[in-house]
This record gives C-alpha cells, structure tokens and sequence, in this order.
C-alpha cells in the first residue's frame, strides 16, 4: 500500500477523500447511537458537515470515466443528490418526523458511501492505485465482497422489518 497516488493528487480530491474518511467515521456514531442527546446532534452536525464538503468536492473533480458535459459525469448526479438528501434529512427532524429522518440518514450513509465508496476500487481509480498498485484487478474483488455486505445489510433489514 502507499500513500502516494493520495497525497500527489490535486487539492479537491484531497479534500474529498479526507471528507469520506470523516463521513465513514462518523457515520456510524451518527446514525446508530442509542441515545438521541447533545453528542448525537454535535456528531450529526459534524457528519453532515463533513457529506456536504464530500458532495462540494466531488462536484470539483473532473469526471474521468464518462464526461458528458464538459468536466461532469454521471457520478456527479450524486453528489447533488447526497446534497439534496442531506436536506431532506435535516428538514425531517426539524419537523419533528424522526422516524423519516432516521430512514433518510440511514440510506444517505449505506448508499452513498457504501455503494459509491465500493466503486472507488476500480482499477485506474486512485483508491486502487493506492491499495492495490501491483495487482489493481484486486480491486474486484473488493467491490464484490463490499456489494455483497451491502446486499446481505439489505436482505437483514427486510426480514426484520417484516417480522416486526
């Protein structure tokens, strides 16, 4: 593993990969936390703070795989949907619907970091290059192993919802 195809890189992917990394720490200590105190809303703000710089630098990025308008490709989509489900969350407990807002988190958390997250191992990518430099087609195997978790998440959650 090395650091270097990270630490070369231009300032927005940078930001952005600091960004995830912050998301994915938090995330959980956001979302799970049983006690819905001052230290879930603290964390919560920070978590969304640091979606929102996640989603902001994405956009920053040059699309490198499918550039349909001028630097912005598919993949950006999401970062202005992260940005508008992170308000849509916000809006619910403000609103007081804390069940939706729960919902919503959760999702956010599970599909944009987890789903996205998953194809930053595509060789080429620099995540990739950075993990898997002298075998990137490893990172298949990552991605497979990280969508199944996702699926088996998915398949949990459904049941339980159902024996409820």
């Amino acid at each position: 593993m090395t650091l270097e195809p990270i630490l070369s890189a231009p300032a927005a992917v940078q930001l952005h990969m600091m960004a995830a990394v912050m998301s994915i720490v938090l995330g959980p200590f956001a979302i799970y936390r049983r006690r819905r105190d001052r230290v879930h809303i603290m964390i919560g703000y920070a978590w969304i703070i640091s979606m929102v710089l996640l989603a902001g630098s994405g956009l920053a990025i040059p699309a490198v795989v499918l550039p349909l308008l001028g630097p912005f490709g598919p993949i950006h989509v999401l970062s202005i949907a992260v940005l508008y489900w992170l308000w849509e969350g916000y809006r619910h407990i403000r609103a007081g619907r804390v069940t939706a807002h729960e919902a919503s988190m959760r999702a956010l958390f599970w599909n944009s970091l987890g789903i996205a997250g998953a194809f930053t191992f595509l060789p080429g990518r620099r995540l990739n290059t950075a993990f898997f430099a002298d075998a990137p087609e490893r990172g298949y195997a990552v991605i497979a192993v990280l969508l199944c978790l996702g699926l088996a998440r998915m398949i949990r959650q459904n049941r339980l919802r159902d024996a409820a």
